[in-house]
């Protein structure tokens, strides 16, 4: 008579016929409560975790080479305030510049009513002589002036949270750089799988990253090379400034570079010039947005070899699940359960193990 066959999972073995361990059942329970409290406890830290472990993976190989001529503490707190100095300056910098564009489109505006700007375009307009019955023109403009003026001040509330959610994830960032292998290991005792395949996991979220990091920033300088472009050939002024600008725009998942393009296309429209505005509207919808939407994905999932469309959806997914952390969760999440489904496949199969 053979004995019966064992089943072989993580944890304990568990041999079909024999009665259920009560208290094993009870040990998985109380580990599952305490698992979904700590991700409770974890989830309004969730963005500067996530931003911290982007920016240790990335920055990981300039912070080992200051580890080489300095201490642990010393080298990540020096890692920290170059990565700072790296991502707040060009922001700050965009922050200002767009700031002061607003305001100064704004002004614009009120001043061609004020002048009688706007009833001439109309008068040499005939065919949009009803738009000017239609709509209390100089009301609407006072009001978008409130309405920018608002959307400035939400922005600003808006930031307060986000330099918070950023000054925790420096913060995190100096531990991620100074503990990492201490924080590897404790990661490779607490896994239920096994070393190699907690290491095969760490692997893939790291290739994830970079490929995320890299595709989005690839996309970013396509986009602001495109829109550049546009705005030299229509004969705006520092063109290669809003190369710069649009470039950096398109890298934050909640804006992209039709902050610049749209107002611009408005602009050429009042100033007469409507053959300039459909063609920049026309590439900012169709060339630009294109190269977001659809290179992103391909991108990315050239580089994780995994098909457009679950990339594009990791990523959209994760962007309206997580918010902006989800443009990096989303893909880890798709890449790493494709990964631990394989695992099981292996261990339900013994004919797929490696050989």
């Amino acid at each position: 008579m053979t004995e019966p066959q064992k089943t072989e999972g993580v944890g304990e073995a568990f041999t079909p016929g024999e009665p259920i361990d009560i208290f094993l059942l009870a040990r998985l329970g109380f580990t599952f409560i305490f698992v979904v409290i700590t991700a409770l406890v974890a989830e309004p830290y969730l963005a500067s975790l996530t931003w911290a472990l982007v920016l240790a993976v990335v920055f990981i190989r300039p912070h080992r080479w200051f580890e080489t001529f300095l201490g642990p503490n010393s080298a990540a707190a020096i890692s920290v305030a170059v990565v700072a100095l790296i991502i707040v300056a060009p922001l700050l910098f965009i922050g200002q510049r767009l700031i002061q564009e607003a305001l100064a489109g704004v002004d614009y505006v009120q001043r061609a009513i004020g002048d009688g700007k706007w009833t001439t375009f109309l008068d040499a307009h005939p065919w949009l002589s009803w738009l000017g019955a239609q709509i209390d023109v100089p009301t609407i403009a006072a009001r978008g002036g409130e309405f920018v003026t608002n959307v400035g001040a939400s922005l600003l509330k808006q930031s307060t949270g986000q330099i918070i959610t950023m000054v925790l994830a420096f913060y995190m960032l100096f531990f991620f750089l100074r503990d990492r292998n201490a924080a590897l290991d404790a990661l490779v005792r607490v896994s239920p799988f096994s070393r190699i395949e907690t290491g095969k996991i760490i692997v893939r979220v790291r290739d994830t990253i970079y490929a995320t990091i890299y595709g989005t920033l690839a996309v970013a300088v396509l986009q602001g090379t495109l829109g550049g472009v546009a705005f030299w050939w229509l004969g705006f002024p520092s063109p290669a400034l809003w190369a710069v600008v649009m470039t950096v725009i398109s890298i934050i998942p909640v804006l992209g570079s039709f902050v610049i393009w749209i107002p611009a296309t408005i602009y050429l429209a009042v100033e007469d010039r409507w053959a300039d505005a459909i063609a920049l509207g026309l590439w900012g919808g169709v060339v630009i947005s294109t190269a977001d939407n659809v290179m992103r994905p391909m991108f990315v999932g050239e580089t994780l070899r995994l098909h457009t469309a679950p990339a594009f959806v990791a990523m959209l997914g994760g962007l309206q699940l997580f918010g902006p952390p989800g443009l990096i969760l989303g893909p880890i999440a798709f890449t790493t359960t494709t990964l631990m489904l394989g695992f099981w496949r292996r261990r339900a199969d013994p004919d797929l193990q490696p050989k």
